[in-house]
């Protein structure tokens, strides 16, 4: 029997993809719990037309992906802390940097910042930021002291 998936599967196939299964397996798995449907001319329209949106947000997912990339890749982050002596008064960690971020307009969230260890001391850090599709940019971080 064809159907069309209508979410992902693991082993068998991702959500649009049309599969030929066993009668028993489609009527008694797939159709009732409503993670395939019989395989109309119909259905199979949709199938492709939801295939190649999807497929299409995709592409423009990974072009803004880039250009975020391309927008944080080199640049030079200036963190404004409180400090004495060269050690601050708390830390700056993931959080901080993605806010710093929000606050200049971009969109970077913070599970995407890679820091060993919350930074503790004032000075210059090479920080990579992982984007999706596999992406990545390196900033550096500079915290200068801030007047008190």
């Amino acid at each position: 029997m064809k159907v069309v998936l209508l979410k992902d599967i693991e082993n068998m196939g991702k959500e649009g993809e049309i599969k030929e299964v066993a009668d028993g397996y489609a009527r008694n798995f797939l159709l009732p719990k409503k993670l395939a449907e019989l395989a109309t001319p119909e259905s199979m329209k949709k199938a492709e037309a939801k295939k190649a949106k999807g497929t299409q947000e995709a592409k423009m997912e990974l072009e803004e992906t880039q250009k975020l990339a391309e927008l944080l890749e080199g640049r030079e982050l200036f963190i404004k802390v409180k400090e004495k002596d060269g050690k601050l008064f708390g830390s700056v960690n993931e959080k901080t940097i993605a806010k710093t971020f929000k606050d200049e307009g971009l969109k970077v969230d913070p599970s995407n910042i890679k820091l060993a260890e919350p930074i503790k001391e004032v000075g210059e850090y090479d920080v990579a930021i992982s984007l999706d599709h596999g992406l990545e940019a390196n900033i550096r971080v500079i915290l200068v002291s801030e007047e008190i």
